[in-house]
């Protein structure tokens, strides 16, 4: 059964990871083009300079991965065909493994992703900050973020300002008169996790944590200079487009879009006439996001849809492929980049942009996405893990890379001294269910 009961669907929290010892961490990315158990070996290792935020050591010891079925946009669409394909994922991760999975750390991509900050202030009568003013503080913003048809995924505090100065990463023990913090909040709506916990909890496994794709995959692309200096990660998949800012090691803004690499495949069986594998393998093989001079005089032969064997393949010059591929693509960087824009975050991403997920292996999608974004672009695949066959190494496999990542830096959504903020809130009643020892002895 599920960790947080029938009655109220916050969303469950993650055990922080003790540095002293050894992990199994097991996750499933859910998507729109395949499913992916990934079972993950954490064991405690020094401070690096190259990755500093990672506590562990990660070592893949068991991966499944299907074809997906029953899921469209991110959004379950079909419970039993999203069901058996998560079973046949899991199992042949565990065979690899040789272990059985009890609980899994799961990714969000649909349900309207949202990214808010909410701002709290509170009186400190020129006393210095102690943990239960941080407490305080960060509860007081979290009320602001509470709706009923909306569950918190994340809620991380952006940075702490004394008295009006903003910026401070760490106020603790500091002298002022007003302590105030900026909360970052993902939210998703609560039905769609509801219906994603469900699918897990019929393959007879339940959720230990969900994760928003954005945030997940750029866990596992970014660098951390990127994550420092700010950047945006965007996750091309095959149902959704998904966009995370990270500002100062901190996951600042996410965003997704319901266009994937799963639209061009679309495009071309419509604009071909021909059937959705058939296109999926042109879209793969003569794919491109930029016209060549050649494509002209290159002819590619497009099997028929029917079943008739009188039918003959057709000629199309490669050129037309390249223009069906094109549209779609440049809709979807164009929808990006206006995202982008919207929210306000546009000077901190600067010039650094990380294209990762599936469909950003397309041939021309960086020169493509440079032009459209104006901004430096590269293609991230899933950094420091080992133990990856050659097949997953590739972008494709960042969500699911991301969330074995994922719980080092689960105790960043709450102050490092405070034992865990709140992540389930009541059924929106504003009630805060399951509240924290915590909470009790600093009231």
């Amino acid at each position: 059964m599920s960790m947080f009961g029938s009655s109220q669907f916050g969303t469950p929290r993650m055990k922080p990871l003790s540095s002293k010892r050894s992990h199994v961490v097991s996750v499933l990315d859910i998507g729109s083009t395949k499913v992916v158990c990934m079972i993950a070996r954490l064991t405690p290792r020094q401070e690096s300079q190259i990755l500093p935020g990672r506590t562990h050591h990660i070592e893949i010891i068991g991966i499944g991965h299907q074809r997906s079925r029953g899921v469209k946009s991110g959004v379950i669409a079909d419970l039993d065909a999203a069901e058996s394909v998560v079973r046949l994922a899991v199992d042949a991760a565990e065979r690899m493994a040789g272990l059985t999975v009890d609980s899994l750390i799961v990714n969000v991509s649909a349900g309207r992703l949202a990214s808010d900050v909410y701002t709290a202030t509170i009186d400190l009568g020129g006393q210095e900050v102690e943990s239960s003013d941080l407490r305080k503080v960060l509860i007081a913003a979290s009320h602001q973020s509470q709706r009923q048809d909306r569950a918190i995924l994340h809620s991380l505090p952006t940075g702490f300002s004394l008295d009006g100065e903003r910026g401070i990463r760490d106020p603790l023990a500091m002298y002022g008169d007003e302590l105030g913090v900026d909360m970052h909040f993902v939210t998703a709506e609560r039905v769609t996790l509801k219906n994603l916990e469900l699918c897990i909890n019929r393959a007879h496994l339940s959720v230990e944590g969900m994760v928003a794709t954005p945030y997940a995959s750029g866990l596992a692309a970014l660098v951390d200079d990127e994550v420092e200096l700010g950047c945006a990660a965007i996750d091309m998949g095959g149902g959704t487009t998904t966009i995370s800012v990270f500002c100062e090691g901190k996951l600042v803004h996410t965003d997704a879009i319901g266009l994937g690499g799963h639209h061009v495949t679309t495009d071309l069986a419509r604009g071909l006439s021909t059937r959705i594998e058939d296109a999926e393998r042109m879209k793969v093989v003569h794919g491109s996001a930029l016209a060549n001079g050649g494509d002209e005089r290159d002819v590619i032969s497009v099997p028929p849809i029917g079943e008739d064997d009188r039918d003959q393949p057709t000629q199309v010059p490669r050129s037309l492929v390249t223009r069906i591929v094109n549209a779609r693509i440049e809709e979807t960087l164009e929808l990006i980049r206006d995202r982008i824009q919207r929210s306000g975050f546009s000077p901190i991403v600067g010039k650094r942009v990380v294209l990762t997920g599936g469909a950003s292996q397309l041939t021309g999608l960086p020169e493509t996405a440079r032009r459209i974004l104006a901004r430096n672009v590269r293609i991230g695949r899933p950094m420091g893990v080992s133990g990856l066959p050659a097949a997953a190494k590739g972008p494709a496999f960042s969500t699911a890379v991301g969330l074995i990542i994922y719980p080092q830096v689960a105790d960043m959504e709450t102050h490092a001294s405070q034992g865990g903020l709140i992540a389930s809130f009541g059924n929106g009643n504003g009630r805060l269910a399951r509240m924290g020892q915590w909470l009790k002895e600093s009231f």
